[in-house]
């Protein structure tokens, strides 16, 4: 080996004793601290809970309280081409939806129901509408009903309250705060209430 291999060899040497210098010196000197939370923050996103955990859905009662029928009506095009909800309306590829809410369950007449749905038992009463047109494979496994359900819980309450309105009827449910504060108002508390007024009444100047 001659004297200018020796030398490059030397070169590359010092050179990387250099570079593994800087890097030690470069640890030392920026020591990384762990993040409190991995990933990068994003403005305008839903943060989870600590458990992983979306924040929980506004209950379809509250939301069904501002619901927009006009808005229903749009939703339902995507059922019309398997339900109608006319009066009288016959029956498509699936059963006619006509004052369906508050009805019993697969008990439409003249349409064939999967045993499964049958066998489901109780009404079309308002919370169960919203489960089911959540996912109706999770409400009845087995149903022959292949659409995939209303993700949006806006959407749904849109149309059910528009189903509603199509021969049905139902006084809307309660939205749960309203009923938790009518259910903790006593007797003794109506008539603290009722004599609130007289007590604060005006007290006439003595002459």
């Amino acid at each position: 080996m001659d004297i200018r291999t020796n030398t490059i060899a030397g070169w590359i040497l010092a050179a990387l004793f250099v570079a593994l210098g800087f890097g030690m010196v470069g640890n030392l000197l920026f020591k990384p601290e762990p993040l409190e939370k991995p990933g990068y923050p994003i403005e305008g996103a839903v943060e989870a809970t600590d458990a992983g955990e979306a924040a929980p859905e506004v209950p379809i009662e509250v939301m069904m309280a501002s619901a927009d029928m006009a808005k229903g009506a749009e939703v339902f095009k995507k059922c019309a081409s398997c339900h109608n909800a006319v009066d009288g309306g016959a029956n498509g590829i699936g059963p006619g939806l006509w004052g369906i809410i508050g009805k019993p369950i697969a008990q439409h007449a003249g349409f064939a129901y999967s045993d499964v749905l049958k066998a489901r038992g109780g009404n079309w009463d308002f919370a169960t509408m919203n489960e089911w047109l959540t996912n109706p494979r999770k409400f009845a496994s087995g149903t022959k009903m292949s659409f995939a359900g209303l993700a949006k819980p806006e959407d749904r309450a849109n149309v059910i309250v528009w189903l509603n309105a199509q021969g049905s009827n139902l006084p809307l449910p309660a939205a749960p705060e309203a009923a938790a504060a009518e259910t903790t108002a006593t007797p003794d508390n109506a008539a603290d209430a009722a004599a609130a007024p007289a007590d604060n009444a005006a007290v006439p100047a003595a002459e």
